[in-house]
């Protein structure tokens, strides 16, 4: 039996929903329209419990509150609501796409949910235009991340960076495109170490024609869209004519760019596949965890995959199971719909994954898919896309063979996240028994970790990490600045962010506990406070922690042994306990040494990024008038840093987005 989620009990809610619900909100719930919409459920704190779409809104809504579900999941769920708002849509196609926007936004308990780790990265072509700058006039191929603009040209999404730099070394082997920026582009005198090896035709120094550049590029973007055969047969046309008038080193030339790209075309393999855009889509559920595996096809070339883990998976189930049985009504005036049997608990995540996951990436005209997805989906997406999206549940020839591929390697991630979390979970328990905590549901347990980073004083950094829920929380992390000390005194930094850290907190707690009262969304404090220290750090922690009111058996410091050598590393508590040992191959003092080494990591990082902001002067940017982080980081990116920018003209500096000629010139006049 799968292991129960944090807050459930066994405990059945009452025989009657309306000894647990307010008369509100049964009130509510009478008065709904059959109309298709969307409902949200809170709870008493004003957490989102679950967000559902309904055909017939009165007749779903109702079905939680007349029916008693026992002490099964959506019971537990149903005991908790102590709130409702509903939103009337025109259609079942729009409150499917109303739902799917409100779960990516409120994250409720009882939904699937595929978490947004990072966006996806582009292939780009930059639109060349006549101007001063001469970088400008021949197009640039690069990396991009980030919101698409209308006047370059992006090929992708791609599943990952490595993918789209693979792209971009093929774009230099075979059609020789430019990679460098526009400021050093003209700067150049001579050609560059990639013109010698073959990857860049050399437009800096005036090696080849803009004509002929421009036909390169124009080769290189139809092979992206999927042209290659007739690249290939133009590349070869052109070849022969060069033959004909006895121009040799042209036809040279094209034949070695016709040999590098049918090398490409052998490896990968696609000459016969007749789909440019598809992405495939393989799900595998396993011991209450799940796995998508998307792969991506674009321009026929398979370019990668990428694996996505849901959470909430089994209590949402329960949840969907429920909807999917009741057999609502349609809109008022409609055939009643019928009831049918309910979709695997694969069908249901896959179908998550579809709803949630186009919303903001673009998607393909084809899907192949391991399990059906409802016409009701991708209408929705076809509405919202603008493009016809079919999907092919059992698929033929190359795409059942992309599908076998993608569902082998959903296997294999998922079963590589199983490995680890059992490994974790193992450490986590472990550290639990070591310090003794009374702890009955190891997932709850949170430990926040300190350390300090400074070069002899300068830009001093202090890092707060987060594990909780068995991994590193890093969306939880914190920096601080630390300012108004001596240079270099450790211990006085370490006192300045507990302070700021628990500060706020520990007034809360304490007027709560005058009042009674615990206001709505106030923060816990963790079970576990780890400094990066010995007895002198431990001390520190221990002062604050005495003058803020808090428990000193919070405070564990983590000091380094003999010779600093890993794996002797002791415990040193607040509290006046002994120190503790665990032992060099200790599953806990692996997970504490995991803790520490992440918050070095990332103190010292925090700490490099504000040692080189002051070093380069790159704050000197931001004091320009109209020049906010959003403008300073286009500006820096462009030119590589500060010192990229002041060495660009006003009109090198004007090419940036968002940069006006009269920006330019005062941006220009204040870094000379």
């Amino acid at each position: 039996m799968p292991d129960l989620p944090e807050s459930f009990s066994s405990e059945a809610p009452p025989e009657s929903a309306h000894a647990v619900h307010s008369a509100q909100l049964l009130s509510e719930v009478a008065s709904l329209p059959p109309l298709p919409g969307v409902y949200r459920y809170f709870d008493a704190d004003g957490m989102v419990l679950y967000v559902g779409k309904a055909i017939n809104l009165k007749k779903r809504v109702s079905s939680y509150f007349q029916k008693n579900h026992g002490g099964t999941r959506i019971g537990h769920m149903v005991s908790k609501i102590v709130r409702m708002e509903t939103t009337v849509v025109r259609s079942e196609a729009e409150a499917l796409l109303l739902e799917n926007n409100l779960i990516k936004t409120l994250n409720p308990k009882y939904n699937i949910l595929f978490r947004d780790d990072k966006s996806y990265p582009y292939l780009k072509i930059t639109t060349p235009f006549d101007s001063l700058n001469t970088g400008s006039r021949f197009a640039r191929v690069a990396y991009y991340r980030g919101a698409v603009e209308k006047k370059h040209h992006y090929f992708g999404p791609y599943p990952s960076a490595w993918a789209v730099k693979e792209a971009i070394l093929l774009m230099q082997k075979v059609f020789r495109l430019r990679t460098c920026e526009d400021a050093v582009f003209n700067n150049r005198t001579r050609p560059c170490l990639l013109y010698q090896i073959k990857r860049c035709s050399g437009p800096c120094v005036g090696l080849v024609s803009p004509e002929d550049y421009a036909q390169d590029v124009v080769n290189a973007e139809r092979f992206l869209k999927g042209d290659a055969r007739q690249v290939m047969d133009a590349l070869e046309a052109r070849m022969m004519a060069h033959a004909d008038k006895l121009e040799f080193e042209q036809a040279a030339e094209l034949r070695n760019q016709v040999a590098a790209l049918s090398n490409v075309l052998h490896q990968q393999s696609v000459d016969n596949v007749s789909d440019r855009d598809v992405d495939i889509l393989a799900v595998k559920v396993q011991g209450g965890r799940a796995c998508v595996n998307l792969a991506m096809v674009r321009g026929g070339r398979h370019l990668g995959d990428r694996p996505y883990f849901p959470v909430h998976v089994e209590d949402a189930a329960a949840v969907y199971s429920h909807d999917n049985n009741d057999g609502e009504d349609g809109p008022e005036g409609s055939n009643p719909a019928p009831k049918q049997a309910s979709p695997s608990l694969e069908a249901q995540v896959l179908e998550a994954f579809v709803a949630q996951h186009y919303l903001n990436v673009p998607v393909p005209p084809s899907l192949v898919v391991s399990e059906p997805v409802s016409k009701v989906l991708l209408k929705a997406l076809s509405m919202q896309s603008g493009v016809k999206v079919t999907a092919v549940h059992q698929p033929r020839e190359q795409r059942r063979q992309w599908l076998e591929m993608a569902q082998t390697n959903a296997s294999l991630q998922l079963a590589r996240l199983l490995s680890e979390e059992g490994s974790q979970q193992a450490r986590t328990r472990a550290l639990v028994e070591a310090l003794d905590l009374p702890l009955d549901d190891l997932e709850a347990l949170r430990v926040e970790c300190f350390d300090i980073s400074h070069t002899a004083g300068e830009a001093t950094q202090a890092s707060c990490v987060v594990f909780h829920h068995h991994k590193m929380q890093n969306t939880e992390y914190r920096r601080y600045s630390i300012e108004g000390i001596t240079p270099g005194d450790d211990y006085a930094a370490m006192r300045q962010v507990l302070l700021r850290r628990y500060g706020k907190l520990a007034e809360t707690l304490a007027e709560a506990k005058k009042t009674g009262d615990m206001p709505a969304g106030t923060g816990r404090l963790p079970d576990r406070v780890l400094v990066d220290g010995g007895k002198g750090q431990v001390s520190m922690a221990r002062e604050v922690f005495e003058q803020l009111g808090l428990d000193l058996s919070l405070i564990v410091g983590v000091e380094k042994g003999e010779g600093r050598k890993i794996g002797l590393e002791e415990l040193v508590f607040a509290d006046g306990r002994e120190k503790v040992y665990l032992g060099k191959d200790s599953a806990a003092l692996m997970l504490v040494a995991q803790i520490r080494d992440e918050a070095h990591r990332f103190a010292i990082t925090g700490m490099r990024a504000q040692r080189a902001k002051v070093r380069v002067d790159g704050g000197k940017l931001e004091e320009i008038p109209g020049i906010g982080p959003k403008r300073r980081a286009k500006l820096l990116q462009r030119f590589g840093g500060v010192r990229g920018v002041a060495l660009a003209g006003v009109e090198d500096i004007a090419t940036v987005d968002g940069i006006s000629r009269e920006l330019a010139e005062e941006i220009y006049r204040a870094l000379h």
